[in-house]
């Protein structure tokens, strides 16, 4: 059995929110339950309008002192969190695994990561900068010099998803510090408990008052924050249909959309089979297959599609079932019950629509068997939405630009993967693939956190990794001169 660390839960008392590094306990409260149990493991203050307004103001009044922090303290504040992060990696891990459900290898796994977040975001604060501008390029630009400066684009809101807490905060709050923006998060209502143990280590870095809120609340309160006028950046990791919302409603505002995605990966008739299915099984089911990238659709071609199958069942049925905290335990619950009954019916309505059930597929107490299914249709939720748990499914190809096409047919395009030795093949998918990223000789999922990190279609805009979303979060200013001599 692994690490169970209960101090910062708090079942019989309210955890209260934080509005600028100031800590309230509200009247109005919501459980956050273990998922692996249904039992409830904290009481949460629930944020009404109020509070958020009281949050835009404050971070309103933030500021000034957040865009004149210094490059280099904005990186001290940030590689300072992250020394403390790693401090507390195994406590905070923990908590990670009470609210979200994930294993506690994916939650220390998910610690590591967030502390490297912190760390590119210390470095890509030292190095903002603008550019110097040829103003001369141009007839009468004789006797001028002109540069650009990057200033803070103002009041970011961070609105993140349950299935990285910790990470997805840190890909907003870090890069958001890094700009001199004052921040304020709301992250998901299944798990907040980690984002306000963040805000915490981050007043201890020496983030200065009012520069971070994390509340809470429904989506009314979400769409307050995104209508404020005050408010001028939007940052959301979440569904599709929600990210539409936020768009229409955001108007004049500045928006980045982290969406969902149904990856695909291709398994050409020349690839490394041992590499694909070894990487598939390892990208379809880290965190129970609830990632955005993670491995859902896999075409393999027709001369290697029966041994792909086989193979890929005989490691996913080694797969072990059961308690997050146990060290064996490969795949634990989903967030809820309802996620899981979904995914079931999905699967339910695949197998009757003609789909084979090649391995899983049950229900065993609160956890859904990793599955595989096969002979699967682009029509079938199981491909064409976002399934967003413990499933693989396989389809056979007969000609690689038909694999192409099969990936393309889908509203999403958020990452690929494919496994081809054949570089005509490789570069045909590079150029023709509409996703964010192509990944070659690797499965959709594979994700280095400084890397540019986002979606086309319904899958979002804007990149996350945090050189490029300080981009997003800072604007150029344009300095010119004329030389009188």
């Amino acid at each position: 059995m692994g690490i169970q660390n209960t101090t910062l839960l708090k079942a019989d008392s309210v955890a209260p929110i934080c509005i600028g590094g100031e800590w309230i306990t509200l009247d109005k409260t919501y459980p956050i339950e273990f998922p692996y149990t249904g039992e409830v493991i904290a009481q949460v203050s629930l944020t009404t309008l109020k509070e958020a307004e009281e949050a835009v103001m404050t971070a309103v009044a933030a500021k000034k002192v957040m865009s004149e922090i210094p490059l280099w303290k904005r990186a001290e504040i940030l590689n300072k969190a992250a020394d403390l992060l790693t401090g507390r990696e195994e406590e905070i891990a923990s908590l990670i695994v009470y609210e979200n459900g994930k294993t506690l290898s994916d939650a220390i796994g998910e610690v590591k990561r967030t502390v490297s977040t912190l760390r590119f975001s210390a470095e890509a604060a030292r190095d903002l900068h603008g550019e110097m501008i040829p103003i001369d390029a141009m007839q009468g630009g004789e006797g001028r010099l002109a540069f650009t400066i990057r200033e803070p684009i103002g009041v970011v809101t961070g609105i993140t998803g349950f299935n990285f807490p910790l990470l997805l905060a840190a890909h907003k709050i870090g890069p958001a510090i890094a700009g001199g923006n004052p921040v304020i998060l709301k992250p998901a209502p299944q798990t907040p408990l980690s984002s306000f143990e963040f805000a915490k280590i981050l007043a201890e870095a020496g983030l200065p008052l009012g520069g971070l809120s994390v509340i809470t609340g429904d989506a009314e309160v979400g769409e307050y924050l995104v209508k404020h006028p005050e408010v001028n950046l939007i940052t959301f990791t979440g569904s599709s249909e929600v990210g539409k919302k936020i768009s229409g409603i955001a108007k004049y505002k500045k928006v980045l959309l982290e969406l969902g995605s149904n990856a695909a990966t291709i398994v050409d008739s020349n690839a490394n089979l041992e590499l694909a299915i070894d990487r598939c099984y390892t990208g379809g089911f880290g965190t129970v297959g609830q990632s955005c990238i993670s491995v859902q659709r896999v075409y393999v071609h027709k001369d290697s599609y029966e041994q792909f199958i086989t193979r890929l069942a005989k490691k996913i049925s080694s797969l072990k079932t059961g308690d997050p905290f146990n060290e064996e335990t490969d795949i634990p619950t989903l967030i809820s019950m309802a996620a899981t009954n979904r995914v079931s019916d999905w699967i339910g309505e695949a197998i009757t629509a003609g789909a084979r059930l090649i391995t899983g597929g049950h229900i065993k107490g609160r956890i859904l068997e990793p599955t595989l299914l096969a002979d699967v249709t682009q029509e079938m939720k199981v491909s064409c939405e976002e399934i967003f748990g413990p499933v693989i499914v396989v389809s056979p190809f007969n000609d690689f630009k038909d694999a192409v096409d099969q990936v393309n047919q889908s509203r999403y395009g958020l990452q690929a993967g494919v496994f081809t030795n054949n570089l005509n093949h490789a570069f045909y998918a590079i150029k023709h693939i509409e996703a964010g990223g192509v990944q070659i000789n690797e499965v959709s999922n594979f994700r280095a956190d400084h890397m540019p990190y986002g979606g086309v279609k319904d899958s979002g805009m804007g990149k996350e990794g945090p050189k490029y979303t300080l981009e997003e979060m800072t604007v150029p200013k344009l300095v010119g001169f004329r030389m009188n001599i």
